[in-house]
């Protein structure tokens, strides 16, 4: 699966990372997504696939040049730079976009899932009645999870581990966002709130030569489980990656039609129209991130009561969105 790039090629690869993981970061919207319109789905998996014992052999035996070639390591360490860019630029502006235009945000949104379905099923060839069932299997999973309550809080460290293993799904089943997932088993704030701001603070006060945290239980807590959640992601991130290169190698046409589904069923999480549900603490009072804003723990979704110019906007981004998408199908075949 690997390929040789040119240098625009790397510099398209680094941009692709960083829009997935901008749309990691934002409940409702799977990075998966980005990697399948971005035509470097399978490249993707089957790249993760090959994080096994052999290349722990190899790496183990310091050779890292052969660890690099055998895991696909220049394709993502690629992905992972525009994931880590990502983290400090357009996740930050679309933070922003979201509080100042959210009704149009989430239209464009929706736009290019809808966008997204299309260009992953013009070539997916003839439907039978075997495929149509697997894609709506792939629906019904799909609209189930968008409409699930939020649990409790959970700090248990072996649910944190499942949390960790739930949460990169959203990178490697398209449709799936992991940060709703978490939303919805309860630990979106302790896992990417609390215990990342704890680390935030551990960080500053290192810097300022303070050690004081080393006392501070609570604190230890957080990035105990901060730890166990990141451990839990990679194993993940690994394990989904195998089982999915299995059944994307046997049963290729079948996987397609369950993930179109599943992508078309999570359209009702990014919905336009819904108010927001904040998360409480023990006191009743609505939680606060670390930037003073109000943490959000679900929907409430609705209908446009009537036609205004808001909805007309609304709709006219519905329309950006899967332009947005269709634009770059045509760059691809032009290219």
């Amino acid at each position: 699966m690997q390929q040789t790039r040119t240098f625009s090629d790397k510099i398209w690869l680094v941009l692709k990372g960083l829009f997935m993981g901008a749309a990691n970061k934002v409940p409702g919207v799977s990075g998966g997504v980005v990697a399948f319109v971005g035509g470097f789905y399978e490249e993707f998996i089957y790249s993760l696939q090959k994080v096994n014992r052999k290349a722990f052999s190899l790496l183990f035996n310091g050779r890292f040049k052969s660890f690099i070639q055998y895991i696909n390591g220049k394709f993502l360490g690629l992905l992972l730079l525009g994931m880590i860019i990502s983290y400090f630029s357009v996740s930050k502006l679309l933070d922003y976009l979201i509080i100042k235009f959210e009704l149009l945000v989430w239209s464009a949104f929706f736009g290019m899932i809808i966008g997204s379905i299309y260009y992953i099923a013009k070539d997916f060839g003839e439907w039978n009645r075997r495929y149509l069932a697997y894609l709506l299997c792939g629906i019904i999973a799909g609209v189930s999870i968008s409409f699930l309550e939020p649990a409790r809080e959970n700090s248990n460290l072996l649910f944190v581990f499942f949390c960790g293993i739930i949460s990169v799904s959203g990178m490697t089943l398209p449709g799936l966002s992991g940060s709703f997932i978490l939303i919805l088993l309860g630990n979106y704030v302790l896992l990417l709130v609390d215990s990342v701001n704890a680390l935030y603070d551990t960080f500053s006060e290192l810097i300022q030569g303070d050690t004081s945290f080393i006392s501070n239980t609570e604190r230890l807590q957080m990035l105990k489980i901060l730890a166990v959640f990141t451990l839990g992601s990679v194993t993940g991130l690994v394990s989904l990656s195998h089982g999915l290169a299995y059944v994307l190698k046997h049963f290729r046409k079948a996987t397609y039609a369950v993930i179109i589904g599943f992508i078309a069923g999570s359209l009702g999480v990014v919905w336009p129209w819904k108010h927001k549900q904040y998360a409480y603490d023990s006191f009743g009072n609505i939680s606060i991130d670390a930037n003073g804003e109000k943490i959000i723990s679900g929907y409430d979704r609705y209908w446009p009561s009537e036609f205004s110019f808001e909805t007309f906007l609304a709709i006219l981004f519905i329309f950006v969105g899967i332009g947005i998408v269709l634009s770059l199908d045509f760059y691809q075949k032009k290219k």
